[in-house]
């Protein structure tokens, strides 16, 4: 594989234009101190002192927010409510420098939120409690759906690629759903010219005409009923064969901290950076996923791409208690330790 080829791409990052069209969601991250706690005076209970929060955009906000930490340009197509949230949400992606403009706004549905209350021990270490989640628990209106499909076909006449991000398990109860999957199956075989690209982890198997990416485990549920050992090397390569041969695109297996095996005509194994440390997992496929398009966009092969995948996430995991990001210099220089 050529390396060096994969680190000179990046000097052309900005040149690339990706929409990340899906879900997104904000994180809302709450500390509390207990040593702050005060009895409510309606119920006696401990009313929890919220003394600092920290916000992102999450899911697809994660692959925005890695996509532009590597220097390239982001549109995002997503849904989001006439709430705070939406506007917490919206803030973080402009910060970022994402374009917004596509972002889909929509009364009668919240923003889909993680509200996570991180509550400090005795050795002064935050820790999550049970976090508490709005989501939406109907189907979003055709009207936003033909919106979004909408700003999708004009977000394509400036853009490369487009990456589906469809990452909850409940069907037709977030902003990707059946009839969107049919509509992007349709658009990706009308539009060759352009990158499609879909990670999702309950309906990997419902698109068409586009590369597709999923984890070894959502392989062995989604395409295999949950038979066999999702560790096992030779059964991933069967059942992603398998799986290729019948989507007849590009298929991409990630394998946590074994690489990824990506099936283009016959497979390939990639594999890992090896990390040393703490490290905390929490956004590594995005991360993984605003490496491989990226590359993709920049003229690398998909196993090219996958390198630049696996390298971007080995530097996002090694950023504790954030959902962490890279920057071109950091890949270029682990990427250097493979020539």
């Amino acid at each position: 594989m050529d390396v060096q080829k994969i680190i000179d791409s990046l000097k052309n990052a900005g040149r690339s234009r990706i929409v990340v069209f899906g879900d997104y969601a904000l994180d809302k991250y709450l500390y509390i101190d207990p040593a702050r706690d005060e009895p409510s005076a309606e119920t006696g209970m401990s009313a929890y002192q919220v003394h600092r929060k920290h916000l992102s955009a999450g899911v697809g906000g994660t692959i925005t927010n890695n996509l532009r930490a590597l220097g390239a340009q982001v549109l995002c197509i997503g849904i989001v409510g006439d709430d705070g949230e939406g506007f917490e949400l919206l803030r973080e992606l402009d910060r970022v420098g994402a374009d917004t403009s596509y972002m889909v706004h929509e009364d009668t549905m919240c923003t889909c939120t993680y509200t996570k209350p991180m509550r400090k021990g005795e050795d002064g270490v935050y820790r999550e409690l049970n976090r508490l989640d709005f989501r939406n628990f109907t189907e979003p209106p055709m009207s936003a759906q033909q919106k979004m499909m909408d700003n999708l076909n004009a977000a394509l006449e400036t853009a490369d690629a487009v990456i589906v991000t469809d990452q909850f398990y409940q069907r037709n109860l977030s902003a990707v759903t059946d009839w969107l999957r049919g509509q992007l199956s349709e658009l990706a075989a009308r539009r060759r010219d352009k990158v499609f690209y879909a990670d999702s982890r309950s309906f990997a198997d419902e698109y068409r005409n586009m590369m597709v990416k999923c984890n070894n485990l959502e392989l062995f549920s989604k395409f295999s009923g949950g038979a066999g050992d999702p560790d096992n090397l030779e059964e991933i390569i069967e059942k992603g064969k398998r799986t290729y041969l019948r989507n007849g695109n590009v298929f991409f297996v990630t394998r946590g901290s074994e690489g990824i095996v990506v099936f283009d005509g016959g497979a390939t194994v990639v594999p890992a950076f090896r990390v040393e440390g703490e490290i905390d997992v929490v956004g590594a496929g995005d991360a993984t996923n605003a490496g491989i398009v990226l590359g993709l966009t920049l003229g690398l092969t998909p196993a090219e791409a996958a390198l630049l995948g696996c390298c971007v996430s080995s530097i996002t995991i090694q950023q504790i208690g954030a959902t962490g990001t890279a920057s071109p210099e950091e890949v270029a220089a682990r990427l250097a330790t493979r020539l």
